[in-house]
């Protein structure tokens, strides 16, 4: 007895229901025709994308659900497909799994543990399911789980007893560092626990704060990894079950943590410009390695000819910073424009004259240096239709070491979470990369290699405003401080999600 299954590894449009239900039909008809396969499993909540947030509170949505829902039962045939999909009832909405077969749908299964920590909010929403769903699919018991479930002995328990042989999962996991083993590690125990090989499913693709990194697999009875799909990319493998045994297919190997941490940051920079309609970026580019990764993460992400770099030098930008911005504009072949911002910042200190005579200079002088790049990246952005891109890393925003309208400007910054000691790793890791592949790399060494400084004033270093442990920690090698807290927090959250989605 033969099954094959494949695993719909999509990259979906939050809202877009029926966007999302044409993507549903293409994969199924592609599952069907061209992998001769028997069923196609989707991720959590397939027909509205992950997360939809309030807009499950909208009845016009239930409704464009069910809609999208027929259309689904009437289109899809030859083939037995798991979509996930919100489902109002009488007492409640639900996050709910539909197997659709020969023109309707057969069977349902309601999410039994709603995650309510983290970057969860599912208790908000929907309420608890309590009941197995298994399907009888060519002759095997197919039991359906909803992503937490799987982080816990009962769900998948409770399918065994009703009789399931093979459990499918539907996913919306987001990544962090390190998810991928550690979800593995904790579904292969599950199928070992229950003597089950589990279909995992996962979504893939970025979401406002939020990348889902993909990484679907098959995980024998026995707990072992036969099949494990591409990360950080949409992907339609198919494994065959020779009865209850899945047979070994491709198992893509785990990359490096330099480089899964670089890819979600790409593909969450790509969604998020594109997923909200602009046309590109624009980037402050200060020749410091902040902008400098966050350019590279751009290109990466969008492609060089729809990223335009902006070079803003004050009377105290040093040479050697123009100069490694213009380095690595040219390396990664991108369009720039210097934009000097003496003139408005003269006019500033002359309109503010009269309120500051007689009082020293401080960094209130320094903040309209960064207020005057803010209100240019903004109008280019405006403009243009770029999506601007701010390049703080997340051990400045810890701290406060930022000028609010000034630097902070921008819609989504690359690399928010991304502490300094990080940011100096990634940089290496991506020239690194460029020279394996014969290519220039993108980073000039110096930007590298130099102390940090916001150049707001002369001979400005960040040790000037921190002490000496933090700013060896925000700003130079070392990071012994940060790092110790950053561990710290690590610590805590791994305490607080120790049962993850």
């Amino acid at each position: 007895m033969a099954l094959r299954i494949a695993l719909a590894q999509l990259n979906l449009l939050v809202g877009d229901i029926e966007g999302n239900a044409g993507r549903i039909m293409t994969a199924a008809e592609r599952a069907r025709d061209e992998q001769q396969a028997d069923l196609i499993v989707f991720p959590e909540l397939t027909l509205t994308g992950y997360p939809p947030e309030d807009l499950l509170l909208r009845h016009e949505l239930v409704m464009r659900v069910e809609a999208a829902l027929d259309t689904l039962c009437r289109s899809i045939s030859g083939i037995t497909a798991v979509v996930g999909y919100p489902k109002q009832r009488e007492d409640g909405i639900y996050n709910t799994a539909g197997v659709i077969r020969d023109g309707r749908l057969v069977a349902e299964y309601d999410k039994t543990l709603l995650p309510n920590y983290s970057v969860f909010d599912e208790k908000r929403y929907f309420e608890s399911g309590d009941e197995a769903c298994v399907v009888d699919i060519d002759g095997l018991k197919i039991g359906i789980t909803i992503c937490e479930d799987i982080w816990y002995r009962e769900p998948a328990e409770q399918a065994k007893q009703a009789g399931a042989e093979i459990l499918v999962n539907l996913n919306a996991s987001p990544f962090h560092k390190g998810k991928s083993v550690e979800r593995e590690e904790l579904v292969s125990r599950r199928a070992h626990e229950n003597g089950l090989p589990i279909v995992y499913v996962n979504l893939v693709g970025g979401q406002d704060e939020l990348v889902f990194d993909g990484g679907s697999f098959v995980a024998n009875a026995e707990g072992k990894v036969v099949m494990r799909t591409a990360f950080f990319a949409e992907a339609q493998p198919v494994i065959e079950f020779d009865g209850l045994e899945p047979v070994p297919s491709e198992v893509i190997r785990h990359q490096s943590e330099e480089a899964e941490i670089y890819e979600a940051l790409v593909l969450g920079t790509r969604d998020y410009v594109e997923k909200n309609g602009f046309n590109g970026a624009v980037i402050g580019l200060s020749g410091g390695i902040d902008s400098a990764l966050a350019l590279a993460i751009a290109v990466d992400a969008l492609g060089a000819d729809r990223v335009e770099a902006v070079l803003m030098p004050s009377r105290y930008t040093s040479d050697m910073s123009n100069e490694d911005a213009v380095a690595e504009a040219d390396n990664l072949g991108v369009n720039y424009r210097v934009i000097p911002i003496e003139p408005a910042f003269e006019t500033f200190l002359d309109m503010l004259e009269p309120e500051f005579h007689n009082l020293p200079e401080d960094t209130t002088e320094e903040n309209i240096q960064a207020r005057c790049r803010g209100i240019i990246l903004m109008a280019i952005s405006n403009k243009t239709g770029r999506m601007l891109l701010s390049t703080g890393n997340k051990s400045e925003m810890s701290v406060g070491y930022a000028t609010l309208y000034g630097d902070m400007a921008g819609g989504f910054a690359p690399i928010k979470d991304v502490p300094k000691t990080l940011v100096w790793e990634l940089a290496r890791w991506r020239n690194a990369r460029a020279e394996s592949l014969g290519h220039v790399p993108p980073i000039p060494p110096r930007s590298i290699a130099k102390p940090p400084s916001a150049e707001l004033r002369p001979g400005q270093l960040d040790t000037d405003y921190l002490s000496p442990g933090l700013a060896s920690t925000i700003g130079l090698e070392g990071a012994i401080l940060l790092q110790h807290l950053h561990q710290l927090f690590e610590h805590r959250e791994a305490q607080i999600s120790s049962n993850h989605t």
